[in-house]
């Protein structure tokens, strides 16, 4: 017999882990609720999710450019 199991998710930006705020938003969600603390986010991308352990990790990666 085999156990399905939810794995948690976690998530990393610049180095630093965040909280999965709920496991019910998308990830899309949850970037959008972290850009009001970091800005930047808002046009960043997602990669992931990779399996790490028991948990599923995406990382928030900061798109890069030139302003002006």
């Amino acid at each position: 017999m085999i156990d399905a199991k939810v794995l948690d998710r976690s998530f990393t930006y610049n180095g630093m882990k965040l909280p999965d705020p709920d496991p019910r938003m998308t990830p899309e969600e949850v970037k959008a609720i972290y850009s009001h603390q970091y800005p930047e986010l808002a046009t960043a991308a997602i990669t992931g999710p990779e399996a790490a352990g028991d948990r599923l990790q995406y990382s928030f990666v900061r798109a890069i450019g030139t302003k002006g």
